[in-house]
């Protein structure tokens, strides 16, 4: 038996074989088909699935947008493309989702030299249909799949993307050489609620092998003997029955032994994040990142697709709040297509609402589909990486441009609240004007934290040196705390300190009014709030 300690980033016991990812790897297997007729069942099904898609959205649009749209699903039902996908998938025994890719691809060169408007047009459909079938084949079963029986995941190194692709049901636990315990692999693996460690020197020659991790002490036992498989098969007995007792309190109030008051949210990336934060009892979802809906993909992601997603998260809430944040793109969230320069630092760089006031025409859909998703229930939008009052002028300035718009084409909406996310020293110091013009202040702690220490959270060499808890970082909180509510402002914490039930009484003495965890925190937190007595 080997015992390997890392870091732990998130608790929990898996036990189970290992399996080695890479990138690129499981991706390229996935490129062969092991049964072309099931290949060719499922791509039939995720036609149906889209072509459902688009007659829900051509009949709840513009007629402009519902034109488009109708050609989009003659193009789908008709004569050339689907027979052409077909065809790769016989020919080139290959999975559904590399066959439309191939397809889209060959297409897209055939057509790209004619100038006439008409085929320009066609083209943009092929892309498009392409996207929202790659969407779909992604979400019904064609992500990446390790094999039949749940596994360890060990890796260098895993990004958003990485995981996005994953089947949730297929991992244990999340292992990696590199990253922290704020990473966004980290976060993510917190949002799936499986135990995560980090800083493991594990190789692939760890593959097949049977293995321990505990998220809560960081180690991870290779080959282990049968008597500590056993010794973990009853803690994992007993961290079952700590949930049932956790589980008690989804219903309670998050209110202190004296009588203190405090909104409790969920972050979430996705719909099955959103039902685990009902699931829990969260008060509505504090952050709702909506970036994941542009990674894996061969374009930007359109209004209408958006509006669709952002309505069903509207209406699945009944009547909760929903704050979705814009994409906050950039840095190590991003994807081919953006076509993003290479930058000396990105965590510096372009990204967030930097890049969205860049690229106005993604922006501008995107806040078009929240507003139109407004009438649907109860949400805000949330713009990250505010750092000037300069940023707040062009933003209201597309916000008018969007609203007319709409009232321009008598489409419904809400005139919903507004929040910006206070992540820089630059923002904590300009608090006082910001919360003058918004509805409310949402700190995210991860990035105020390596901007204020000056670390890259990420960076390895620096990961016993990186301290969420310093002071300069309260300091900040406790700025950002006054000078929102001097203008009537609410002030949230949505990074990951905001789980830590070692600083909620200290959230708690600040006057923070809420704080939005991944759901899976939301009872230990819940739980430490009513033990609390101020």
């Amino acid at each position: 038996m080997e015992v390997v300690t890392g870091k732990a980033a998130f608790p929990g016991i898996a036990i189970g074989k290992v399996a080695w990812y890479s990138r690129g790897r499981y991706q390229k297997d996935k490129r062969t088909a092991k049964d072309v007729l099931q290949e060719k069942r499922i791509l039939r099904q995720n036609v149906r699935e889209v072509l459902d898609y688009l007659n829900r959205a051509a009949l709840s649009t513009i007629p402009e947008v519902e034109k488009t749209i109708r050609q989009q699903a003659e193009i789908l039902q008709g004569e050339y493309y689907l027979p052409a996908v077909l065809e790769v998938i016989e020919q080139q025994k290959v999975t559904a989702s590399y066959a439309v890719q191939i397809t889209r691809d060959e297409m897209m060169t055939t057509f790209k030299e004619l100038s006439d408007p008409a085929i320009k047009r066609r083209i943009q459909d092929i892309r498009e249909i392409s996207s929202m079938l790659l969407g779909s084949l992604a979400q019904s079963g064609s992500s990446l799949d390790f094999g039949e029986e749940p596994v360890i995941l060990v890796s260098d190194m895993l990004y958003p993307s990485d995981i996005i692709e994953m089947k949730k049901e297929k991992i244990l636990s999340l292992v990696t050489r590199q990253g922290s315990e704020i990473s966004h692999a980290a976060i993510m693996a917190k949002t799936m609620d499986v135990p995560a460690l980090f800083d493991v020197p594990g190789t692939r020659d760890w593959e097949g092998h049977y293995a321990i991790v505990d998220g809560y002490t960081g180690n991870l036992y290779l080959d282990p003997s049968n008597e500590l498989i056993h010794e973990y098969e009853l803690r994992q007995s007993e961290d079952k029955k700590e949930r049932e007792e956790l589980l008690k309190l989804r219903t309670a109030e998050d209110v202190t032994l004296s009588g203190q008051r405090i909104g409790l949210y969920a972050n979430i990336g996705s719909m099955d994040d959103m039902n685990s934060a009902l699931y829990y009892g969260a008060e509505g979802i504090g952050l709702l990142r909506s970036e994941f809906q542009y990674l894996n993909r061969a374009d930007y992601p359109k209004e209408d697709e958006l509006y669709l997603e952002y309505r069903r998260v509207a209406q699945g809430m009944k009547g909760k709040i929903c704050v979705i944040r814009t994409a906050d793109l950039g840095a190590d969230k991003q994807s081919d297509y953006m076509q993003i320069p290479e930058e000396m630092n990105p965590i510096m760089g372009n990204r967030g609402i930097r890049l969205s006031l860049d690229r106005k025409n993604m922006f501008k859909a995107q806040l078009k589909a929240i507003y139109r998703a407004s009438a649907f229930g109860n949400l805000a939008v949330l713009f990250p990486m505010i750092t000037s009052l300069e940023e707040m002028d062009q933003i209201d300035k597309i916000l008018k441009e969007v609203k007319d718009g709409l009232r321009k084409k008598r489409v419904p909406f809400r005139d919903i609240p507004i929040g910006i996310m206070v992540e820089t020293p630059a923002a904590v110091l300009i608090a006082d004007e910001l919360a003058r013009r918004v509805d409310f202040l949402s700190i995210g702690t991860n990035d105020l934290t390596q901007y204020t220490l000056a670390m890259d959270r990420q960076n390895p060499s620096l990961k016993r040196k990186y301290d969420d808890h310093h002071p300069a970082v309260l300091a900040m909180i406790r700025m950002t705390v006054e000078a929102g509510h001097r203008h009537n402002c609410k002030v949230y914490i949505c990074g990951e300190i905001a789980a830590d039930t070692a600083l909620t009484e200290t959230f708690l003495r600040l006057g923070v009014d809420a704080l939005s965890v991944v759901p899976a925190c939301i009872l230990p937190v819940r739980r430490q709030v009513r033990k609390t007595a101020l």
